[in-house]
C-alpha cells in the first residue's frame, strides 16, 4: 500500500496529513477554509484518495499560509507514498467540463516539480478563499512532490465552475499518472530515475 503520514509544525500553521494513495475508505478535510476544504474534498472523492487533513492557521493575516503550507504538505506526502515510483504510468491528461468551464490538466511524475497554471478568475474570492490562491496552492504542491503540472481553464465564466474543473480534473489526472501498470517494469525513465 503506498501510504504517506506528514506532520508539519511552523509559526504560521500546523498541519497534519494521512493520505493513502490507493484508497479511499476514509475523507476527513478541515482547513479551516470552507472552499478550500470543497475543493480538497472533490479532490480526495474524484481521485479516489483517503485523506485526513487538519489544518490550524494565522487565519488572523489572511488564508495565504494555510493554502501555501496545505499544497506543500499535500506534496510532500505524495512524494513520500510514490516512494521509487516503480510501475506507475507516470504520465496523464484530462479535460475536465463543470458545466460551462472546462478545464485541462496535464502531468508529469518527472521528479522535477513545475507548475505551468493559465486560469483568469473574475473575482477577488471564492467565499472565503482568494482566488489568487489557487494557483499559489498547484505551485507550492508541484514543488514539493517533484511533479510537473500543467493546469488551464480553456473557457468559463462561473468562478466556483471553474475552480471545480481544476481540482476535478487534477485529481483525475493525477490518480491517472499514479496508477500501476503492469506493463511498465521498475522506473519509467531512461535515466532509471524519477
Amino acid at each position: 500500500m503506498r501510504k504517506s503520514e506528514i506532520a508539519r509544525e511552523t509559526k504560521e500553521t500546523k498541519i497534519y496529513l494521512s493520505l493513502d494513495v490507493d484508497e479511499c475508505e476514509e475523507v476527513r478535510i478541515d482547513t479551516g477554509i470552507g472552499f478550500f476544504d470543497h475543493m480538497l474534498n472533490l479532490f480526495a472523492r474524484h481521485g479516489r484518495f483517503g485523506m485526513d487533513l487538519s489544518v490550524e492557521g494565522d487565519y488572523e493575516v489572511d488564508n495565504h499560509h494555510v493554502i501555501e503550507d496545505t499544497g506543500i504538505v499535500l506534496g510532500k506526502a505524495f512524494k513520500e507514498a510514490l516512494r521509487d515510483k516503480s510501475g506507475i504510468k507516470r504520465y496523464s491528461s484530462m479535460f475536465t467540463p463543470m458545466d460551462e468551464s472546462l478545464s485541462r490538466v496535464c502531468v508529469d511524475i518527472s521528479g522535477r516539480g513545475m507548475l505551468v497554471f493559465d486560469a483568469s478568475f473574475t473575482c477577488e474570492r471564492i467565499g472565503a478563499m482568494e482566488t489568487e490562491m489557487i494557483e499559489e496552492f498547484f505551485r507550492a504542491f508541484a514543488l514539493s512532490s517533484g511533479i510537473t503540472l500543467h493546469v488551464a481553464v480553456m473557457y468559463g465564466k462561473n468562478n466556483h465552475h471553474m475552480a471545480e474543473a481544476i481540482f476535478k480534473g487534477f485529481a483525475r489526472a493525477l490518480k491517472e499518472a499514479v496508477s500501476i501498470d503492469k506493463s511498465v517494469e521498475g522506473i519509467p525513465s531512461t535515466k532509471g530515475i524519477l
